[in-house]
């Protein structure tokens, strides 16, 4: 990786600017979403001839899960078609071409964690574009599929949009009743620790393919909350909900957990979600390295 020329494209989305960040040794060139229509086949093919990359990350996609049911062209060109085309780029180039996708590709009807061979089942629109995102990037020579979920981990200063998580410490702080499931497992995944991993897969030149992404453990919203609640010092006012109490545009798998397994034997154990937390709250009022 010694001098490699890294695109980031969606370099200013939370997950994007870690990226940035962790690959700030090498030769960065971010680019924004204002910079670079990456629905447009033209743009994207363009924008990689000039910049002439060795490594493509991609971590623009269409997040609005709800709103995917009512613009699905929208949420496919974004999270799909745009894919094709930095996969044609990222081919034409000779680079390798990093994309991330999500737990929402499976149904929910798991009782253990998801693993790589597992067959997807999407419920959404959402989870439908992104696992043909998942497709059309592994076209790609010698590319990279990370599925993440549930991302933490922004600074208190944080502009953009929030996770669940970020989003309920800050509700927490701020004195406020939080409504959290008792029925939806998660794996959170912490932004720093996917921009490490990222690295390594690249850095260590693992086998290319599909790896889950995420902290180590499981535990459902309420259980997550709850550990936050107790790192902070604070007595909440949690009040459990079911997912069907809940009306939701997007349905939602409930059990979400993924197993990492095979980025471990890659070499790069993913830590717990709980230390992984204490670490993100011990640090949000850092200035960025």
């Amino acid at each position: 990786m010694t001098g490699a020329r890294v695109m980031v494209v969606g370099a200013a989305g939370q997950l994007g600017s870690h990226v940035v960040r962790r690959f700030a040794g090498q030769e960065v060139v971010p680019v924004t979403r204002r910079e670079l229509d990456i629905t447009s086949h033209e743009e994207v093919m363009g924008a990689v001839a000039r910049v002439r990359p060795d490594v493509i990350v991609n971590c623009a996609a269409f997040n609005d899960v709800d709103g995917a049911e009512d613009a699905p062209l929208a949420a496919l060109d974004a999270n799909a078609f745009a894919v094709r085309s930095l996969a044609r780029a990222a081919e034409d180039r000779g680079a390798v071409l990093v994309h991330y996708s999500t737990d929402f590709v499976f149904d929910g009807s798991a009782v253990d964690p998801y693993r790589e061979e597992d067959a997807p089942s999407p419920r959404s629109v959402y989870a439908a574009s992104k696992l043909l995102g998942e497709w059309l990037a592994l076209d790609a020579p010698g590319a990279f599929v990370l599925r993440v979920e549930s991302l933490f981990g922004c600074p208190r200063t944080w502009q953009g949009r929030r996770g669940t998580l970020d989003s309920l410490v800050a509700g927490m702080e701020a004195g406020r009743e939080l409504r959290v499931f008792t029925d939806r497992v998660v794996s959170p995944s912490y932004l720093p620790d996917v921009a490490d991993a990222t690295w390594h897969l690249l850095a260590s030149r693992a086998a290319p393919g599909l790896y889950h992404c995420v902290n180590g453990g499981r535990a459902s919203w309420q259980q997550v909350a709850a550990e936050a609640a107790r790192q902070l010092g604070l007595t909440p006012t949690l009040v459990p909900v079911r997912t069907d109490d809940v009306p939701m545009k997007a349905a939602r798998p409930r059990f979400c957990a993924l197993d990492g397994h095979k980025l471990a034997a890659a070499g790069f154990a993913m830590p717990s979600w709980q230390d992984a937390l204490g670490r993100w709250l011990a640090s949000r009022d850092r200035p960025a390295a």
